[in-house]
Order: C-alpha cells, then structure tokens, then sequence
C-alpha cells in the first residue's frame, strides 16, 4: 500500500499466525445434487477441470446481468446477500476480522498496486495471501499464496468443501447460488483462512462502497489507486460519483492513502473519509522517496506506472519476443490506461526498431468487452502507425477443446463478434480508410452467428486464428499444425506479404485483459492446461 514502508512496520502484529479447525471433515461422504448430469462431476474423482466447468455454471449471463445492474437501486442488499453465502459456508464477518487485510481499491492500478504490495511484505517474510481479478489464464492466478496461484489440487480441494456446503443449503435459501466473482471471493477467504496466511491482499472487484469484498469490516489498512472514469452504469458517469464508491471502503479509524487525485475526486474522498472518521494520506510522487541507493526506480514502462508507483504497483504492460515477432501486451482498458499503453508502445517499439535488421510491420490486435468505450479506445490508438489493425473476441480457439478456465457464459459468441464488427469500422471511420466496397472477411467459411450483409470484415472468430495469421508461420509457437487452422481467402494471404517480407514483426496487444490472457495461453499451453 501507499507508504508501504510504514505497513511493514507493523510485522509485530501481523506475525501471529491465525488457527482455524480443518473444514474438510464436514464434507467426508457428502453426496452432491445435481439438476444437469452434464456439469456434474464424477464422485470420487473430482478433478481440477470438474471443479472448473462447475465454476464456470456460477458465472452470470449477459441477460442475468442487466438485472443485477437495474438491482443496484438497493445495493446494500448485495452486502448482506454476500454475508448469507458466507454464513452458509460456515464463515462469519467475525471470522474475517483475523485475517490481517490490506484492502485495495481504485480505477487504474489497483491490482498491480496489489501485487507489488504482496511482493514487498513477502520478502520481508510474510507468508502472504493475494486475492485478485481477473485472471490472465488460469482461475488459479486469482488466488496466491506466497505469490504462487495455489496449486490444482489445492484449488480443487477447498472448491468442493465451499461449493458443497453452498449446494447442500441451497434448497433452504431458495435454490440461491452466488455469482462467479461472489463465489470466488468466499473460496478466497476460507483458502487464506484455512492456509493461515499472516496477512492477505484484497483487491476490489468494482467501485468499493457495494462491491461484494466489501464485507470486511476491519482491514489493517486501505488504499485507492489511481481514479477515472469505468464502469459507469454500475459506478456513475462522473469522477465524483466513481470517487464516493471508491471511498466506500474507508472503515473507521483504519489507515488510509490513496496517490494524488483529481481536484473532484479528492475532494470526494477527504468527504467521505471524514464522515467514516477515517485518517487520509495522500502519497508523496516516487521522486519524493528517498532511499540509501539513491532514487527510487519502478522496474515497469509506462508513466501511469510512477504516479501510482508510491501506492506500489507491478504493470500489466511487457514485451514478449519470438525469434522475428515481438509482442507488446498491454491490459488497457479504458481511455487514460490506453493512452498510457500508446505511449509505452510507441517508445518500447521505436527501441526494438532501431535494432531490427530490416522494415518492420506493426500490427494491432484489439478487442474490448462489456460497455467500454472501444471507439475512444480505437482513436487513441490511431497515432501509432499500424500496418494492419486485426481484432477477434476473447476466444482462444475456434475449436471444443478449449480450456475451461478460458470459457466465458456472460455474454454470446455472437455478441462478441459483432462487437468486433464494430471495432473494425469505428478503426476505418477513425483512419479515413472506409471504402465502398466495405472490408473482407479474413476467414474462407463464413461464420454462422454473423448476418450475410456484415460478413465482409477485418475480423477473425478467435485469438488463435488471428495470432497465425498475424505471424504468418514465423512464431512456433502458434504455429502448431496439430491445431486447426481455419482455412483463409487467397486475397487475404496475398494482403500478408508485408508481414512475410518484413524483417520483423511488431504487434501490440490490448483493449481487454482476457484477450491478453488468452494470447500468453497460447505462448505457455503446459501451464494452462
């Protein structure tokens, strides 16, 4: 957290390591109930995967969500909705009081604020619980013990005991399941809890104030990361509205900090921190720090890096190099995060192109979800000069054997696509290149869930299919020919002969943390497996 210095400080109280009676007893011989065999998992052999696609049923469809949104009139009913799922968990708020939480919030930065926090107290020798959204690959990455996501069988374990006392209450609470993240944050808790953690990081999942992690009632400490503007339908449309929820988990007399905000927003949270009697830190800069081997360094490009660099963060932004392609991932997804990621690619890029032995092709791989403003995103973007702008949804594969940590049920493959659609033409209205005869579609087959009329577009159905043909055969690692490639026009490996002619090939990858997550999928498959 902000100030971390003095957070460690504070290693006598967060040495006593807590003691809780192993749960796992109360599930020997536990038959689960099941409406669909075809979620089911196998008893006794309750694998990792099972665990998983019983997970994966827990995550809301994109109908079910408006719902939840149009219930936000009353949403102090989703903190005491989360207390009853904790309660039938065997868990209480009291129980969460002997975890020693540092809780984080904020727009931009809260999760690598999160992390590098964790990183720090770590390596003073705490063992440290980290709980974060979303995941890159695996669901796994979510929840962190010492750093580490905790291990499959571990996952798989702690799942059932707090999915089979979920299921076996549920009849008695009307059939009621909690939603994916709900689920997640529960499991989180009993696994830091049952793991004896000396102190665990929680990052926020959105705003604060309602937010489900939002049921602790006595973190050590609280910080805010960097504030702007997201998640407006559930936050509010202004800097002040997102700052009041931001603030919501200012608890009474617990430390807060938070970086230097905008003139609105701080004003917002000196407010609310007062009326919750709260004490506020703003952040010195990082150039303000001093330390015995001179001026403090963030390892990580980017300067939205160094503003929330004294509230600790680790980037969402690097540089993957296979032989003549380099990647440039970054999880931008928001108007000033973009702008961030377009300067750091802009500079990483010219770097790695004043070593390159010949021309270099630059392409852009995007993709936005939820209600983002992708066409502001796109604009953004415009400046950096791209050979080509490709864009695909968050599918690693066009295939059934993919990963279920990879599935994605809040919304449908054909929303997803047309979302793509849309990118594509706001990425010509914004580079002036729209012509008459519209674009072509890059694959041969024309996909089913798209009309006839919107079929002619820069658009491949999947991450997998727009790596191999960004890469042309020059990255082995997408290049497997086991997998199935979907076969692509003549006139569109005609439009590739730049990318094979160039020296090297520069792609930058953005717009959405699950599209990223789905790319490093492809570059590790052992591990995500």
């Amino acid at each position: 957290m902000v100030c971390m210095w003095r957070v460690c400080h504070w290693g006598s109280v967060f040495a006593a390591r807590l003691q809780r009676k192993d749960c796992g007893s109360r599930l020997a011989g536990f038959l689960f109930r099941y409406s669909s065999t075809k979620t089911a998992p196998q008893i006794p052999g309750m694998q990792y995967q099972d665990a998983i696609c019983t997970l994966n049923t827990l995550q809301t469809n994109a109908s079910a969500l408006e719902q939840v949104r149009r219930g936000r009139s009353h949403p102090q009913l989703q903190l005491q909705a989360m207390k009853s799922f904790l309660e039938r968990v065997g868990l209480t708020v009291e129980d969460l009081d002997h975890l020693n939480i540092i809780h984080v919030t904020g727009t931009k930065g809260k999760g690598s604020t999160c992390a590098f926090t964790e990183q720090i107290l770590r390596g003073h020798g705490f063992r440290t619980g980290f709980y974060s959204s979303p995941h890159l690959v695996q669901v796994r990455e979510r929840i962190r013990i010492n750093g580490q996501p905790i291990g499959k069988e571990l996952f798989t374990k702690y799942f059932w005991q707090v999915y089979g006392r979920l299921e076996e209450t549920k009849e008695a609470h009307g059939g009621t399941m909690p939603a994916y993240f709900r689920f997640l944050t529960i499991l989180a808790f009993h696994v830091f809890l049952q793991e004896k953690v000396d102190l665990a990081v929680i990052e926020v999942g959105i705003g604060g104030a309602y937010d489900c992690t939002n049921i602790i009632r006595r973190p050590w400490v609280c910080g805010i990361s960097s504030l702007g503007i997201d998640h407006t339908p559930i936050l509010g449309d202004t800097i002040e509205k997102i700052a009041w929820q931001k603030g919501g988990i200012f608890k009474p007399g617990v430390p807060a900090f938070t970086v230097k905000q905008p003139e609105d927003a701080m004003a917002v949270l000196r407010e609310r921190a007062k009326e919750i009697g709260c004490p506020l830190w703003v952040c010195p800069e990082l150039e303000d720090y001093h330390a015995d081997c001179g001026p403090l360094r963030v390892g990580l490009a980017g300067q939205h890096q160094r503003i929330n660099a004294s509230l600790t963060p680790i980037g969402m932004n690097q540089t993957v190099k296979h032989g003549a392609v380099t990647y440039f991932l970054d999880g931008a997804h928001t108007i000033r995060s973009m702008q961030a990621c377009v300067d750091w690619f802009i500079d990483a890029a010219a770097q790695h192109e004043r070593k390159a032995s010949g021309p270099v092709a630059r392409v852009l791989l995007f993709n936005a979800t939820g209600e983002r403003d992708s066409a502001a995103m796109i604009k953004v973007l415009v400046p950096c000069h791209f050979d080509f702008a490709v864009f695909c949804p968050n599918i690693t594969e066009a295939i059934s054997s993919c990963n279920a940590d990879q599935q994605n049920f809040n919304v449908s493959v054909e929303n997803m696509l047309t979302r793509c659609l849309d990118n594509e033409r706001s990425w010509r209205l914004h580079t002036s290149r729209a012509d008459s005869n519209g674009s072509q579609l890059l694959i041969e087959d024309s996909l089913p869930l798209v009309p006839e009329n919107k079929a002619e577009t820069l658009v491949f159905p999947c991450i997998l299919s727009a790596l191999q043909w960004i890469t042309q055969g020059r990255d082995s690692a997408v290049a497997d020919s086991a997998k199935m490639v979907l076969p692509v026009k003549p006139s569109i490996k005609d439009k590739a002969a730049p990318l094979r002619d160039a020296a090297e090939i520069h792609v930058l990858i953005t717009g959405s943390l699950h599209l990223v997550g789905g790319v490093l999928k492809h570059f590790d498959p052992v591990s995500s497996k």
